[in-house]
């Protein structure tokens, strides 16, 4: 147990160093979902927790007021899931979704600690023949989903703790998102 609280402080200060990029991240996600375009999440086990906490950040509120914005976390539909696991198989789980759901300029984020998932790496690649920009948050770079996305953030800590650490950077995230979508919206653009 010392060993895992030890671990949770280098996993914050690999967040911390990273709090420019999730700043851009939530800048440009806020452009995009302004601009109509939705944003798909995935992810497996407690990733998928994580996934679905940021998509339901977006669709609800995080800090303030705010209008709705379209974010799907691709697992959450039990009977979608169900279907295309038994039909398509386990692999093509999400990448199924991302060619049911996604739509050019749309954002797919995805999370992992191992960054090593076949179908999260499928959905990748689903995401970019259908036009979408992908970004995963995982554990230690560089792995294969790091590689496959077309931006990424990477914990370096060991799995359970850079889990922990994607809650943060979500959160992270969501504050930068907010305050790019006040800023637009004050300043007499889209609401």
């Amino acid at each position: 147990m010392l060993d895992h609280l030890a671990n949770a402080q280098p996993a914050l200060m690999s967040v911390q160093r990273q709090a420019r990029h999730l700043t851009d991240w939530g800048v440009e996600l806020a452009a995009r979902l302004l601009a109509g375009h939705r944003l798909l999440t995935a992810g497996n086990g407690g990733s998928a927790a994580e996934a679905q906490h940021l998509s339901a950040e977006l669709v609800g509120r995080f800090d303030g007021e705010r209008r709705p914005f379209s974010a799907i976390a691709l697992h959450a539909e039990t009977s979608a899931v169900t279907a295309i696991a038994n039909d398509y198989g386990f692999e093509q789980l999400f990448a199924r979704q991302v060619q049911g759901h996604g739509r050019p300029g749309d954002v797919l984020i995805l999370f992992s600690t191992s960054g090593a998932s076949p179908n999260l790496l499928a959905a990748v690649q689903a995401a970019h023949a259908a036009g979408l920009r992908t970004w995963a948050l995982t554990g230690p770079a560089p792995n294969p989903l790091t590689a496959a996305c077309e931006d990424f953030i990477a914990i370096d800590a060991p799995a359970a703790n850079a889990q922990e650490a994607h809650l943060v950077a979500l959160h992270a995230l969501c504050r930068s998102f907010d305050a790019e979508i006040d800023r637009r919206t004050s300043a007499g653009g889209t609401s």
